[in-house]
This record gives C-alpha cells, sequence and structure tokens, in this order.
C-alpha cells in the first residue's frame, strides 16, 4: 500500500467517524483523485481534511465539507444537479461519481479551462460546465433535483431557489463573508421552500457576474 492510499483510508474513516454514512459519497470521495485536483505547492496535503488554496483567490472545500453537502443532497444514479461555484473541478467530480449528470457554473475562466481539462483526464463525461454569473444559475437546463451552492451569499438567490422541482433540495451557505455562516438545505414544497439549517461553516462569497483576469474575490 502506497503512503498516498494511507493516506485516503485515514481520510476515509475520519470521515465516517464524523457521521458520512451515505456509501455512495464514501465511495465517490475514495475514487476521485483529490491529489490532481489541489495546487502542486500542497501536494503533500492533498489527503488531508483541510481546505487548501487555488488560483483566483478560491479554495478546495475540505473533505468534511465535501461530503457533509454531497450527502445532505440526498443523490441517487437518477439525479440532475447543479453546482455554483465550479472552482477546481473537485466538488463537481466527487457529484458525477454518484449523480446522473452535473451542471456546473464558474465565474472565473481560467478555472473553468483548468476543471474541464481535469474533467476530460479523468473521462467524467457527464459534466457539463459554464462560464457565468453563478447567482443566476442555469435556467436553460432547470428544474434541477439537486442544487450546490460552493460559495455564501447574505440570502439565497431567489433565481436558483427557482430552478428546484418540486420536492428538489438546496445545500446552500447563508451569511456574508468574515460573519458567521451556516449551512442550509432549502427543500421545495410547491411554492414555498422548507429551510433546515445544518452546520456552521466558511466560504468565500458568492459574487455577482463574471469574472475577470487576476481578480481575486
Amino acid at each position: 500500500m502506497s503512503h498516498d492510499d494511507a493516506r485516503k483510508i485515514r481520510l476515509i474513516m475520519s470521515l465516517r467517524g464524523r457521521g458520512i454514512t451515505d456509501p455512495a459519497v464514501l465511495g465517490a470521495l475514495e475514487r476521485v483523485p483529490r491529489d490532481q485536483f489541489v495546487d502542486p505547492a500542497f501536494l503533500d496535503q492533498a489527503w488531508e481534511d483541510r481546505a487548501l488554496p487555488i488560483a483566483s483567490g478560491q479554495t478546495i472545500s475540505q473533505p468534511f465539507i465535501v461530503a457533509f453537502m454531497t450527502q445532505a443532497l440526498q443523490l441517487t444514479d437518477r439525479t440532475k444537479v447543479l453546482e455554483i461555484g465550479t472552482g477546481s473541478g473537485y466538488q463537481a467530480a466527487v457529484l458525477a461519481k454518484i449523480a446522473r449528470r452535473v451542471y456546473t457554473v464558474e465565474r472565473h475562466a481560467e478555472l473553468l479551462r483548468r476543471a474541464q481539462a481535469m474533467f476530460d483526464r479523468l473521462k467524467l463525461h457527464n459534466i457539463h460546465t459554464r462560464h457565468g454569473d453563478g447567482w443566476k444559475g442555469w435556467p436553460e437546463q432547470a428544474p434541477f433535483e439537486a442544487i450546490i451552492v460552493t460559495a455564501a451569499a447574505p440570502e439565497v438567490p431567489q433565481e436558483l431557489l427557482d430552478q428546484l422541482s418540486e420536492g428538489g433540495r438546496m445545500v446552500a451557505p447563508i451569511g456574508s463573508a468574515g460573519n458567521a455562516q451556516r449551512l442550509v438545505r432549502f427543500v421545495r414544497e410547491g411554492e414555498s421552500f422548507h429551510e433546515e439549517p445544518l452546520l456552521d461553516v466558511r466560504f468565500v462569497p458568492l459574487v455577482h457576474g463574471v469574472g475577470v483576469p487576476n481578480e481575486a474575490r
């Protein structure tokens, strides 16, 4: 067994101990090579349970948060998922190992280019990408059974809620940068949305519009 394999096993066991019990989620995290998504400068920390910096002032989320949010979406192999904030592509790759189809939107073109190259390399052909404004979602492909937002907004964007199917779930961090943020699950019930607070978190802010070169948020 290689050193990386041992660290991966320790990580998966740690996630189980923290309440990640969905075998599909654990299996996806085991199969997705996180070490290929991190910046080379942090390669030695790829299998540690911590967030790491990537380009454009963004981060790759810690594995526990990726696993927790994915489990909260209650995915099946028939689920159509929208992700807001592609970032490194790691979360989308985990989703793609479980769901039928993943649509992911990223405001930074360079991040999206790198993520798409990784999806191609890993033959994740059920991921569809868009360079655009995450606040607007992907209305042409709506409705979605699940939506995951990987950046925090003071309040949930109504345009994203409107793209949920009946009974659909959205998991999103709510709060301002630098202040308390809470991960919340929204479940659509007709024209209303049931809210369930899940976990205190810290995410980068969800910014309107698309990024410009060399911008860091």
